[in-house]
């Protein structure tokens, strides 16, 4: 009978080895490819640990508003987005700049990441009111995009399905919100 009783835990503790791993100790998915055959990475990002601390510089606080909200609710709350304040160094600035010049010429907006604070910047030569693309639904689509690539994502291809951070502005979703896939992308990237 003690033989049957040790058999028997014998059993039960090699069953409990072969459980899968409870969801708190699984490790993030690979990132998602992109154009170019890079992939989405936190080193290119603006996150400081799971946070991004922003000071805002521009004019267009409607769209600044957006971009912050669309990446931040329904589930994608890994990353805190938090205004800069008197005990902390701001990651990303948001800043505008008013240019049709060579690196600027037909550039909506962009992220740039470099050492201190990265920057967001939005072109008024583009977005301001009564420009081609200056209403808040373009600037919406242009900040939400922006801080994708702020967040660590980089263009992904319409092709291979719809997404935030389509490379050109006619094929990013006009609602200016992350896509099924770019969520998904957020928690293989952020948990």
């Amino acid at each position: 009978m003690t033989t049957e009783l040790g058999w028997g835990v014998a059993v039960v503790a090699a069953s409990l080895f072969a459980l899968p791993q409870p969801p708190s100790v699984a490790v993030a998915a690979a990132p998602a490819r992109c154009v170019g055959g890079q992939k989405d990475s936190r080193g290119r990002s603006a996150v400081d640990g799971h946070e991004v601390r922003w000071e805002d510089e521009t004019k267009f606080n409607n769209a600044f508003r957006h971009a912050n909200k669309a990446w931040s609710t329904h589930g994608l709350t890994q990353v805190k987005l938090r205004p800069d304040d008197a005990s902390s160094i701001a990651d990303l600035q948001w800043q505008d700049v008013n240019s049709t010049r060579e690196k600027w010429k037909n550039v909506l907006g962009q992220y740039a990441s470099g050492p201190g604070a990265d920057t967001l910047y939005l072109n008024r030569a583009y977005l301001d009111s009564g420009k081609r693309y200056g209403d808040d639904m373009y600037r919406r689509m242009v900040a939400a995009h922006e801080l994708g690539h702020a967040l660590g994502f980089c263009h992904k291809s319409p092709s291979w399905y719809p997404t935030l951070m389509a490379k050109d502005l006619e094929d990013v979703p006009t609602n200016a919100l992350p896509a099924d896939k770019d969520r998904s992308n957020y928690h293989k990237l952020w948990g």
